[in-house]
């Protein structure tokens, strides 16, 4: 007792054995936390993260050939890529001329579908992670608007999007005879990345219906993006009858 009045920093024989404990204890289970934290790093970092959907852009414009945008709109359904899609006032139109379908028909093939002035859509920014677009037909008037940068609409924006990120833009420019201006205007888009794709028949294929040779131009288009829809048959080199 005197001792502990005298020597107050003194520990008595119990105290003195109970503190070291109380610490070593405290001590190996934060030791044993972290090496649990860092483990549960580890195996977070091995494990393969779960494969992100393709997202492709299609955006369907007035020009002649509306059964291809549907085709396309088919095949990469069918390939489970996620879709969003634009339909220009004047492609709703021909889409009801040219084809069996309606406007509201190829809508429900795409997963996502946009106003065309719709400006605050997610593809309307560079942050929203598209693969790619394509705009299928491609009328002039559209592909001039692109080649100025003149985004008026959502698929001029989108379009210029996909150019200033330097993702990819397929173009499949339907009109014939060209005059300068659209060549001009094709080669702009070119240099600045895009890519033209008329949709010139394979005649090669010896196709037995329009539908054959509208499948090899779609299997053609979507090949851009790594995507093969099978529907077509490749060159293999001449055969002998």
């Amino acid at each position: 007792m005197l001792d502990a009045i005298f020597h107050p920093g003194a520990s008595t024989p119990h105290s003195g054995a109970a503190t070291p404990r109380s610490t070593d204890a405290s001590s190996e289970h934060a030791d044993s936390a972290d090496s649990t934290n860092r483990h549960q790093d580890i195996i977070s970092m091995t494990m393969p993260r779960p494969q992100r959907r393709k997202k492709i852009v299609v955006a369907m414009t007035g020009a002649t050939g509306a059964i291809l945008g549907i085709k396309v709109l088919i095949a990469l359904r069918r390939l489970q890529v996620e879709t969003h899609l634009v339909i220009s006032k004047w492609a709703g139109e021909t889409i009801k001329y040219e084809t069996d379908y309606h406007p509201t028909n190829v809508r429900a093939l795409a997963d996502h579908v946009y106003n065309i002035n719709d400006m605050a859509a997610p593809i309307a920014s560079g942050s929203f992670r598209a693969d790619g677009m394509i705009v299928v037909p491609c009328s002039m008037k559209s592909l001039a608007a692109m080649a100025m940068g003149f985004g008026e609409d959502l698929i001029s924006r989108s379009a210029d999007v996909m150019l200033k990120e330097r993702r990819r833009l397929v173009l499949v420019a339907r009109e014939t005879p060209l005059s300068d201006i659209h060549l001009r205007n094709m080669l702009t888009l070119t240099q600045s990345g895009a890519v033209i794709f008329p949709p010139v028949p394979a005649f090669y294929i010896k196709a037995s219906s329009v539908d054959e040779l509208v499948d090899q131009s779609v299997g053609r288009m979507l090949d851009l993006f790594d995507l093969d829809t099978g529907d077509f048959e490749r060159w293999n080199g001449w055969k002998n009858e």
